[in-house]
């Protein structure tokens, strides 16, 4: 059977056209809305929900949230503008969206997405399938289950954490391949986005427990009440709207591991009740009187200083010291400038593959913007501008002139002292520093404008033959 896709737009004529053009691979259900998409998701069973982001009342990102609670089997995925990015970005994490589509989006794409997600949910419902048939022991089924489990040893192994010859990451997955061996909680500190989750991973196959389930929860995505009952689970009754049963993330990492990311947003009450579950080994969902043991190992992370939070009382000590049994930082992408050009090459490769779009490359001029900037956002706001310059390119090589302005000024933070990210000159004499100036600010505005001398002279209030005798005197001609 085709699977069923449920497309939610307030605009008539853009839910029309996503309708034409899936109609003829799944069956499509549409609503204007979020609350005629919730009739039609209390109705039907729904297997991708493909949602606008902006719609009067409530946002695509707040459906979605909702949708995760209530029906967490489907896939979901947002269609949003640029405009929108920040909000969509963070978003995916409350709402477990699967994948974004920019506006204006293409008709094979869409399709191309929406097929991905159906194929994503039935690998999904088979693997849940395969792992009960393995627990009745059948040989062939087994054999199965063990080459999927090396697969994926190999997918996240240490060796997979793209980076260069020489980086700081080399020690650092040095040590945490030795730890992995031993049943230690660790605790990931870094920046948003510059691989916790990713090394939680790596540590996790290189474990004794890399058998087990890996389950990721960010504690900053939902309120208290409802990170409890999803990490321990509630019992029918237990509070307004728990009409069943839940198994909560911890029961279902038995003998695995639990990924507790953004750790450092919980609250001083909630923190109680996760001590108390690590320190007896065993939970009681919410509702219930009887204790369940569990076996997990924790691997928590934070973007936050918890040994401040711990001296200002905002952090308890002793849940610090229960996570905190080897504390391991991940360098922010601007301290490993080398790692730069081949994660944005590996980024180029998966996007382009996501995007439906064929194999490229950077130019020249792209990898040294690319090397300029520091990137606040990490490895996160480089894939979004590798997405961006995709998406707007023409052709196999994407130049530097498809970047959005931000980074082709290469300003940001402490580098606001730069600039196009490069150190203005700090010897010679006044001609030869505003000479130097000069030369980035026309090298800037010409990579913005990929090189078309005609809109860069416009920009800059110069003619044409002005703007080439800059460049000859500059050494920016041949360009």
């Amino acid at each position: 059977m085709s699977a069923t896709v449920l497309l939610v737009d307030d605009e008539v004529r853009s839910l029309d056209a996503m309708r034409r053009t899936l109609e003829e691979d799944f069956e499509v259900l549409t609503a204007t809305g979020a609350d005629e998409a919730r009739e039609q998701m209390a109705r039907r069973e729904v297997h991708v929900i493909l949602c606008d982001q902006r719609m009067p009342g409530t946002t695509g990102v707040e459906f979605l949230r909702e949708a995760r609670e209530r029906w967490p089997d489907a896939v979901r995925i947002v269609i949003s503008g640029y405009t929108d990015s920040e909000d969509i970005i963070a978003g995916i994490n409350e709402a477990g969206i699967w994948q974004y589509i920019l506006k204006p989006w293409v008709p094979d794409h869409l399709l191309q997405t929406v097929r991905s997600a159906a194929e994503a949910r039935t690998l999904q419902h088979g693997l849940a399938r395969l792992d009960l048939e393995l627990r009745s022991g059948h040989g062939p089924l087994r054999a199965k289950g063990q080459a999927k489990l090396a697969q994926a040893r190999s997918t996240f192994d240490f060796d997979r954490i793209v980076r260069a010859e020489g980086s700081p990451l080399d020690a650092l997955c040095a040590m945490a391949q030795r730890i992995a061996r031993h049943d230690l909680s660790v605790l990931l500190l870094g920046e948003s986005g510059t691989g916790k989750e990713l090394m939680a991973r790596a540590i996790h196959y290189a474990s004794p427990r890399h058998g087990g389930p890996f389950v990721v929860e960010n504690c900053a995505a939902i309120p208290d009440t409802l990170l409890e009952s999803e990490l321990f689970g509630h019992k029918r009754g237990a509070f307004t709207g728990a009409v069943d049963d839940h198994v909560g993330l911890f029961q279902r990492a038995n003998g695995g591991t639990v990924f507790l990311d953004e750790i450092g947003e919980t609250s001083p009450a909630f923190q109680v009740k996760l001590l108390r579950v690590l320190q007896e080994g065993e939970l009681r969902p919410v509702g219930s009187t009887r204790a369940i043991p569990v076996d997990v190992r924790v691997i928590a992370a934070t973007h936050r200083d918890l040994e401040a939070d711990v001296r200002s009382g905002r952090f308890r000590e002793d849940l610090y010291y229960r996570i905190a049994g080897v504390t391991l930082a991940m360098p922010p992408l601007r301290e490993r400038p080398g790692d730069i050009v081949p994660i944005a090459q590996r980024l180029l490769a998966d996007v382009a593959a996501e995007l439906g779009l064929p194999a490229a490359q950077f130019d020249d001029d792209a990898r040294a913007v690319l090397m300029s900037y520091p990137w606040p956002g990490n490895i996160r706001e480089l894939r979004n501008e590798i997405a961006r310059a995709l998406a707007l390119g023409d052709g196999a090589t994407v130049m530097a002139g498809a970047f959005s302005r931000k980074l082709l000024q290469g300003q940001a933070g402490a580098h606001a002292g730069k600039l196009n990210g490069h150190a203005l000159p700090a010897t010679g004499t006044l001609a030869e520093r505003l000479d130097a100036i000069e030369a980035m600010v026309l090298r800037e505005t010409l990579l913005r404008h990929r090189w078309n001398k005609t809109h860069a002279a416009k920009e800059l209030g110069l003619s044409r033959v002005g703007l080439r005798a800059k460049l000859q005197r500059f050494g920016l001609e041949d360009k």
